[in-house]
């Protein structure tokens, strides 16, 4: 009886990774309800926007990755130029930044500040107001993601709400 169980227990042994290798993994947007396709973006063709049109050369620039159809979770990165203050703002959905060039120094309502180099990353609840600057002599590239819908509200200021356009091309 022994052998049986030990002959059994190898046979399970030497079945299990064919069968883990002829099973397909299971289709993502099966279990998350997502897109079910993959995406790829060169920096080069990246599509950029100024975030403030108003500010001119001056102004941040956007650039959209990816945003979720049913979440509307969103990868993006803006570029800031040197010696900038981004003013006072909060976002409807929890927002993390990670530092792809430059420095960018953040601040939230709660007075922490905190100066971001390369590489470095930081997390932003909901709501939580805050704000950041860059170097006099150097802007900053950031990668930043949004746990749902996208959206920068000012806390001081003629605009409250400033949604780019090419946002829009990601929704629809």
């Amino acid at each position: 009886m022994k052998t049986f169980r030990h002959t059994i227990l190898l046979i399970a042994i030497a079945v299990s990774p064919a069968v883990a290798q002829t099973t397909s993994p299971p289709h993502h947007a099966a279990h998350h309800g997502s897109s079910a396709h993959a995406a790829y973006q060169k920096f080069q063709d990246l599509k950029w926007e100024k975030l403030i049109p108003e500010e001119g050369a001056g102004s941040p620039e956007i650039t959209f990755l990816h945003v979720d159809p049913k979440s509307g979770a969103t990868q993006l990165i803006i570029r800031t130029p040197k010696n900038y203050h981004v003013p006072r703002h909060w976002h409807t959905a929890n927002e993390t930044h990670t530092v792809i060039s430059g420095a960018f120094i953040m601040e939230d309502d709660g007075g922490k500040r905190e100066e971001l180099g390369p590489g470095s990353f930081n997390y932003m609840p909901a709501r939580m107001v805050h704000q950041a600057w860059t170097k006099p002599d150097q802007g900053a590239l950031v990668f930043i993601t949004v746990d749902g819908p996208w959206d920068l509200n000012l806390m001081d200021g003629p605009t409250k709400k400033l949604p780019p356009t090419n946002y829009e091309e990601f929704t629809r």
